[in-house]
């Protein structure tokens, strides 16, 4: 399995190369807690993998969920703590690799925006088996799936990351036996780096 290491990721946070990087959290985001359908009601404790400076992190925690953000680099964990230190918020933020790493308890939802486009796609298959594991039966997946022009396409070739997450290829890893897909089209969330994510919201069957 090919993966990008620690070191790789730090050296983007040291010199500033985190075009992912909105500087704020996901529109798609606060879309979502603004309409209900991510609630308190429904969904206390709440992951965050790849949580990077923890922009959605520190947006979890204030609307009152229990929040813990995962990343792989030392640089971002310390980013993301101290955003949440210096708004006087509360979430567990730790240091780990997404493809071993085990919960105490299962969580009842997972926001997924950048840990998978970030993942060489050798490694899908146990990520999406980790976020499985993760999930409580009924609880979700808030997903965005980053959109890339893929190598052969008329915008040239591209090698991630982000790596292109097809839509068919997240039906093939998120499939009907673990998880519940909404009828209708996906919503379409445009990124300040000029690609697009589809936002979808995954039951755990």
């Amino acid at each position: 399995m090919t993966r990008l290491s620690p070191n790789f990721w730090q050296e983007k946070f040291e010199t500033q190369q985190t075009g992912w990087d909105r500087g704020q959290a996901s529109p798609q985001l606060l879309q979502w807690l603004q309409s209900g359908a991510l609630n308190t009601r429904e969904t206390q404790r709440i992951a965050v993998p790849g949580c990077g400076k923890g922009w959605e992190v520190a947006v979890l925690s204030e609307a009152g969920f229990e929040t813990t953000g995962l990343d792989y680099t030392p640089a971002a964990v310390a980013e993301a703590k101290l955003r949440l230190h210096a708004a006087g918020l509360s979430a567990a933020v730790v240091q780990a690799d997404v493809l071993t790493y085990t919960p105490e308890q299962p969580f009842d939802a997972v926001y997924e925006q950048t840990c998978l486009c970030a993942l060489t796609p050798d490694a899908w298959i146990t990520y999406g088996q980790q976020l499985a594991r993760w999930i409580r039966p009924g609880g979700h997946l808030f997903a965005l799936f980053m959109q890339v022009a893929r190598p052969g396409s008329q915008q040239g070739l591209v090698e991630g990351p982000p790596f292109h997450c097809d839509i068919n290829a997240m039906h093939a890893l998120f499939d009907q036996r673990q998880w519940r897909w909404p009828a209708g089209a996906l919503t379409q969330v445009p990124h300040k780096n000029g690609l697009f994510e589809l936002a979808v919201i995954l039951e755990r069957v």
